[in-house]
């Protein structure tokens, strides 16, 4: 899995960084090579944190999209799958 990550210069020294498609995900480092390290493990952890189950019924339908300007043309390409209950 890739994640596009947003580092940023602290204004104290350092460096800290965030995950905008994982709310909450951020960590910082004293040198760049830190911050590298710590991003590793704070994704690893906002990964891991359990959630509930989402529940679905009969009408609904669980998808898998792209999103992005590479994709606008490709909407055709969407996989749609019949939910099914857990």
């Amino acid at each position: 899995m890739r994640l596009k990550v947003v580092g940023h210069e602290a204004q104290q020294g350092g460096y800290w960084a965030e995950v905008p498609a994982i709310p909450g995900c951020a960590t910082q480092g004293e040198t760049f090579e830190a911050l590298l390290a710590n991003l590793y493990e704070a994704g690893e952890g906002c990964l891991s944190v359990g959630l509930a189950p989402i529940q679905t019924g009969e009408p609904d339908r669980i998808m898998d999209i792209a999103a992005g300007s590479e994709c606008e043309s490709r909407s055709e390409e969407m996989i749609t799958t019949p939910s099914s209950p857990e």
